[in-house]
């Protein structure tokens, strides 16, 4: 009986050849004929006492004679059908690739359209629970802050401990950072209770120190150092925030919505200089990201630093503009401050601040690897990409209208 073989998935046939081929060509001793998988669909190996390649359909034959005596015959099918099918096996594939191609640019256009759409509504719930916070001010203002303070230095702690920057750094022990971002959430709190952080600081720092030179092993200054930065990045600046807020409680008696606020929220006492400086540093930050993130969208051409290559100089100056326009604006809606220079100068310090936290804290991520630094808001990353504007700002802010107002005659 005979038995037959179909290479159909052979892409290389080795031949010793010791004799001329039947057809035109001349193959050498030792030639390897290479074969496309589709070129070989219509071979048959057949082996009835002499050796052959027995084809099906229409067919070309090429035989070579073996030492042995036997015949192999190659053949090479030439159904114009079969070209065809191949030639538009081809033409698909081609376009299959195409349309693969295609139907990643829309899905990819339609996950940024869902992630945008995740910013802007997130976004709006945040702002207006925000707002909500600071227009309540006191223990609900200051716990909050502290909410916010102790998830980013956990947040902070976790891009320290990550391999990126592991690997050229000892991180501190987790339970130092975790007693770390335990005392960077008490700090508000102090504050609004002894309403400085000198001692407080102070005393975290020793106690951080303490620990690190106890811990088994070697300590580092690297630990040392992280801990200590923490300490100050993610509890000391956000407190003043809280002296912004609660601590200037001066009225702000040009405030004509102080006039119509309900008593039974506190009336016009409630208007306090605090709160219209935090409400308009709040909506200035916001303005400089919004403009920052459309005007590098759309004029952005020159890399503002390489440490945030998204970072447009286009963009910062549309930042720029639109903190100043939404710090003029409200400044002539609660009549605070009263000068337009002061306003302006208002407005730039906390453009000056964002970005610079922004960029910050863009820092600690590309040394850590990562885009974000946590998932815990929707379309935002971590609670710290979200707020990492505001480290800084508050602290100048404070600077600003507790120092350099009163030189403005406010």
């Amino acid at each position: 009986m005979a038995s037959h073989l179909e290479p159909n998935r052979c892409n290389l046939i080795p031949l010793s050849l010791t004799s001329l081929c039947a057809c035109q060509c001349r193959p050498s001793p030792k030639t390897l004929i290479f074969v496309r998988p589709s070129a070989m669909r219509n071979l048959r190996l057949k082996s009835n006492g002499s050796v052959g390649l027995v084809p099906s359909g229409r067919d070309r034959r090429c035989g070579f004679r073996t030492p042995g005596g036997g015949v192999f015959t190659a053949v090479a099918s030439t159904n114009p059908d079969r070209l065809d099918e191949e030639e538009v096996t081809e033409e698909a594939l081609e376009s299959g690739h195409q349309s693969v191609d295609m139907e990643k640019l829309v899905l990819e256009r339609q996950q940024g359209g869902s992630q945008l759409k995740k910013r802007v509504i997130f976004g709006l719930l945040i702002g207006i629970c925000v707002g909500g916070v600071v227009l309540a001010g006191g223990w609900v203002f200051t716990v909050a802050v502290a909410t916010a303070v102790f998830i980013g230095a956990r947040e902070y702690f976790r891009l320290v401990r990550s391999q990126g920057i592991a690997m050229g750094m000892t991180p501190p022990p987790r339970y130092v950072s975790r007693v770390c971002s335990l005392i960077c959430a008490l700090m508000p709190i102090f504050t609004l209770y002894f309403g400085h952080m000198g001692v407080s600081v102070t005393l975290s720092a020793f106690v951080v120190a303490i620990a690190l030179i106890l811990q088994r092993g070697n300590p580092r200054f690297a630990q040392l150092s992280s801990a200590i930065f923490g300490l100050f990045y993610c509890g000391y600046l956000p407190c003043f925030w809280v002296k912004l807020r609660c601590a200037l409680a001066v009225p702000a008696l040009n405030t004509n919505i102080g006039t119509r606020w309900p008593v039974f929220l506190g009336g016009q006492a409630h208007w306090t200089v605090g709160l219209v400086a935090t409400l308009i540093s709040f909506s200035s930050i916001i303005a400089a990201d919004t403009f920052a993130y459309l005007g590098g969208k759309t004029f952005g051409r020159t890399p503002l630093t390489n440490i945030s290559p998204k970072k447009t100089l286009e963009g910062a100056f549309a930042g720029l503009s639109g903190c100043i326009a939404i710090t003029l604006l409200l400044s002539k809606i609660f009549c605070w401050p009263a000068s337009l220079v002061s306003a302006s100068a208002f407005g730039v310090l906390n453009f000056v601040g964002s970005l610079f936290g922004d960029l910050i804290e863009s820092m600690i991520k590309r040394d850590a690897g990562v885009k974000d630094s946590g998932s815990l808001i929707p379309g935002h990353g971590g609670l710290l990409d979200r707020v990492d504007s505001y480290v800084f700002t508050g602290a100048l802010a404070y600077a600003y209208v507790k120092t350099m107002l009163p030189l403005f005659g406010v």
